[in-house]
């Protein structure tokens, strides 16, 4: 069962920490490459489009499913903290606080990665917007 801590303390965390890094490397790379990006040299708003949103989608499911990876955490802790209060026997305080402890470790890791995600996800559609009411305005004239 000590396995279970470790999967939660190294495992769940080191995805999340993982997932984290590449939503903000996709971020930088994304917000680089849309102030780079001219308007005039697509030929159509959806090539446009097409170019901008590239990798999006992994931006987006990381800030979808980071909260469901720290509930599994979250789950795995609980699991480890009543199977520790059984092995025992008797029910120790201080043992039940480390294992719920554990378990909203993850919870909270989850929420630390997806709140960021989603953000940084909206910041970039929103730049993505902007790009292509450029579009339209070069286009019209």
């Amino acid at each position: 069962m000590e396995g279970i801590k470790l999967l939660v303390d190294y495992g769940i965390i080191g995805v999340l920490v993982l997932m984290s890094t590449a939503a903000v490397a996709i971020a930088i790379e994304r917000f680089s490459f849309i102030k780079r990006t001219r308007p005039e040299e697509y030929n159509t708003a959806k090539e446009l489009e097409i170019s901008l949103t590239r990798r999006f989608y992994i931006i987006a499911s990381i800030g979808s499913n980071a909260p469901y990876i720290g509930l599994l955490g979250t789950v795995l802790g609980i699991i480890f903290t009543f199977y520790q209060m059984g092995e025992v026997g008797n029910i120790d305080t201080r043992s039940i606080m480390v294992g719920l402890s554990l378990a909203l470790k993850a919870t909270a890791a989850g929420l630390l990665v997806a709140i960021p995600c989603v953000s940084l996800y909206n910041a970039l559609l929103r730049r993505v917007k902007e790009k292509l009411a450029a579009y339209e305005s070069v286009k019209c004239r």
